[in-house]
């Protein structure tokens, strides 16, 4: 879920570069985040699977084929050596009604943040005041609990894998308030872990992590993007245009509409494998910067500039149900985000998607080859140059706008003819070579 609140050493075993469930399919995949419409997220607390089902028929009556699904991770873990059993079997419970719908379900562990607030256990906060990401204990523990969720599920055909977490490198650096400061060799370290537990619980599975676009942008983040665009099996690619895209361009601009499709092409420059799997796991229409009477539109052209690249998993929006307003204290964007109403309604967006993944079932998914391609500097301290507003950025929308089908390629595969010839590359540019 967006972090709307953002600015532009043991052994561990070794984790795969991508699984045999990782590879793009055919045709991509269209799915939905799910929130569900009674209770938001804390419908764990009261867990009614009548209710579930019922949002789950509205979701699959859009014509989706997967769910996105958000344990929290304290009302799943409420001690570090506790994992509760029912809430393990309710979240088992929901799989198998997605699988009764036709939907895959994909589980989000380690919850994390979401939509403004984080739900850390108390076993890691105040008096037991912990670094999440290296204190010993607390990351067996999130061992511990990763491999049951996956094991959990690894038995269900419909079962996609694990997400290690929604965002989880906003807990490791500014602006976040209170951050578990890491260096970028113990994020490696972490993810190699974690990652290790999910295939672990369930083997062959696709098992991926996710940050928000801090480790594409970020100069000082440590979750960077080679971790991003090289480990687990697909990359996860978090696209919000409130991150100064919207601001700067407005709610038609190019940029605007090829944010997605933008950062899914800047993940291509740190991958290794010319074809890795990318997941678009959250887009979205935040208003007021996306009105209500434009989210259509943008929903059409966001998804339309993405399909234009290769290797794109699938499409999955955020979010499938608004919030009630009768829960309090969310940023206000927050309540108007879903596919359909908190009472069921489909909204514009929603009959957009649905009309997309409709003209896409059973269709070629052949994008053409990206021949000419921006250069990106290789050191993650110049992460900022590739942000909104940054020289790479602009300088990509800028051949967008000529007509151009941009790519990137890092500085130092700039000159290597045997990787640009992998990727079909024929011509590279310098940002300040594009006028």
């Amino acid at each position: 879920m967006p972090s709307t609140t953002r600015v532009p050493s043991a052994d561990t075993p070794p984790v795969p570069s991508a699984s045999p469930a990782s590879p793009a399919s055919s045709t991509p995949r269209f799915g939905a985040n799910y929130t569900p419409s009674q209770g938001w997220f804390h419908h764990w607390l009261d867990f009614d699977i009548d209710a579930v089902r019922a949002d789950l028929d509205a979701i699959a009556a859009l014509g989706l084929d997967h769910i996105r699904v958000f344990p929290i991770w304290p009302y799943f873990q409420p001690n570090r050596t506790l994992i509760r059993p029912r809430a393990v079997e309710q979240l088992v419970a929901l799989a198998d009604a997605a699988a009764e719908r036709g939907l895959d379900v994909n589980v989000d562990g380690l919850q994390g943040h979401l939509s403004s607030f984080d739900f850390l256990p108390a076993w890691t906060q105040t008096w037991h005041r912990r670094n999440i990401f290296t204190d010993p204990d607390v990351v067996e523990g999130e061992v511990a609990y990763l491999r049951t969720l996956a094991a959990a599920l690894a038995d269900r055909p419909n079962f996609i894998g694990m997400t290690i977490g929604n965002e989880v490198n906003q807990f490791s650096a500014g602006p976040h308030p209170d951050p578990d400061r890491i260096t970028q060799e113990q994020a490696g370290e972490w993810l190699r872990r974690v990652l290790a537990a999910c295939e672990e619980g369930a083997p062959g599975k696709l098992h991926l992590h996710a940050e928000y676009d801090a480790a594409w942008y970020q100069d000082d983040q440590p979750f960077t993007p080679a971790q991003a665009a090289r480990l687990g099996g697909a990359t996860a690619v978090h696209s919000w245009v409130f991150n100064g895209t919207a601001q700067r361009h407005g709610r038609e601009g190019v940029a605007t509409a090829h944010h997605a499709a933008y950062m899914i092409e800047l993940s291509k420059a740190w991958a290794d494998d010319p074809h890795r799997p990318v997941w678009l796991q959250e887009v979205g229409a935040p208003a007021p910067l996306i009105p209500a009477e434009h989210a259509a539109s943008f929903t059409g052209a966001t998804v339309q500039a993405a399909l234009d690249c290769a290797d794109v998993w699938g499409v999955t929006w955020w979010c499938s149900h608004d919030v009630s307003r009768g829960l309090a204290d969310f940023p206000e964007l927050e309540y108007s985000l879903g596919l359909l109403t908190n009472d069921g309604q489909v909204k514009p967006g929603g009959e957009a998607l649905a009309r997309i993944a409709e003209e896409w079932r059973g269709r070629e998914y052949a994008p053409a080859v990206r021949a000419t391609a921006v250069v990106v500097d290789d050191s993650t301290s110049a992460r900022s140059a590739c942000a909104p507003g940054g020289a790479v950025f602009d300088a990509f929308m800028g051949l967008v706008a000529d007509g151009v089908r941009p790519t990137t390629v890092l500085a130092s595969r700039a000159d290597d003819s045997a990787h640009l010839a992998a990727r079909g590359i024929r011509e590279v540019v310098r940002a300040g070579e594009v006028g």
